[in-house]
């Protein structure tokens, strides 16, 4: 691949996860605090001019996917200026976003527009009343306009389940069913331990193990399919129904010999694993005036120091209890 960008352990960064704000305006408990974060001052953020910048930067590098992330990037005033400029970068072939919902259905048809073909939508239940025990609001209808305006305009949709022990398990075999008349892939994630609070989180219930055999409880049919390359989720088909499922070992970490991201927080700050610390401040960078081959120098040392799995990285690091919003979802 020309210009492609690799890491110590030789394998290929291409893709990378920008968050562009830790603001939300939910208040999942597995995510951060019932009163929410000390968020970020608009000085400590890096600004839309230095996050377009970068992307110049890295495309230029071999990136070639970026996925928008936040906390909740429709909160963040502009982005949809921002989402058409980072479109026309040349270099990156995909472009796509996180969001929960909340905001995002009146802004679907412009996703379209700017060449937005995928979206992950966040989504733990389909029960109104689980959702709001779960994400401390009441918007489940809203997120249910925005999964509706989606698949209107024929966006691709994944959606992403945490499964959480004693909150949402029931949900799963009513995700698995969407898929039968809905074009979607349900994803099932590992809950993790970055919910921006001190108490420790101790065992993982529910392993992608665990719920692969819920799921075969309720469809003991299901067949396992290829998984995409660099992909963090096992995949599966039911027979006869039009979508897929999809279970990422996001605790286990079973996924990290393939590992092709890099994630930039909503301050700057590279980190080459999920579960690093942070290794580069690239807003810094920006602000003392770096030239483009500098801050390309300074990436490509970055990764040449990359942790080989997700266990190693999280060894090196000295706190767990940040919020996903913090690190960029």
């Amino acid at each position: 691949m020309l210009n492609a960008l690799t890491d110590n352990h030789g394998r290929i960064v291409n893709y990378l996860r920008l968050a562009v704000t830790d603001r939300c305006n939910l208040r999942c408990f597995y995510c951060m605090p019932e009163h929410g974060l000390n968020w970020l001052s608009r000085s400590e953020l890096m600004s839309y001019e230095e996050m377009l910048r970068m992307c110049r930067v890295m495309a230029g590098m071999g990136i070639e996917k970026v996925r928008i992330t936040g906390g909740e990037p429709f909160v963040r005033r502009g982005i949809m200026q921002f989402l058409t400029s980072l479109s026309k970068i040349k270099g990156i072939n995909e472009l796509t976003l996180t969001t929960n919902g909340v905001l995002t259905a009146p802004f679907v048809p412009q996703l379209k527009d700017i060449g937005i073909k995928s979206v992950n939508l966040s989504l733990d239940t389909l029960d109104a009343n689980r959702f709001f025990a779960i994400t401390r609001r009441d918007e489940f209808t809203n997120v249910m306009h925005t999964l509706e305006a989606l698949l209107k305009h024929n966006i691709n949709v994944k959606i992403n389940a945490v499964v959480m022990d004693g909150r949402n398990t029931q949900d799963i075999a009513p995700l698995v069913e969407l898929t039968k008349d809905l074009p979607v892939s349900v994803r099932f994630i590992e809950e993790m331990p970055f919910n921006g609070d001190s108490h420790q989180f101790n065992t993982l219930q529910w392993d992608y193990l665990r719920i692969l055999e819920e799921i075969q409880l309720h469809y003991p049919s299901i067949q396992k399919i290829a998984d995409p390359a660099y992909s963090t989720s096992y995949n599966y088909h039911v027979p006869g129904h039009q979508g897929n499922v999809g279970i990422i070992a996001a605790y286990s970490r079973t996924f990290c010999g393939s590992c092709n991201r890099i994630r930039v927080t909503p301050q700057g700050m590279l980190r080459t694993c999920l579960y690093d610390d942070g290794v580069l401040n690239i807003k810094d960078a920006l602000r003392k005036g770096d030239s483009d081959d500098e801050i390309k120098m300074l990436l490509r040392d970055a990764l040449g120091n990359k942790a080989k799995d997700g266990r190693q990285a999280e060894l090196q690091r000295h706190d767990i209890h940040e919020s996903m919003a913090e690190i960029g979802g």
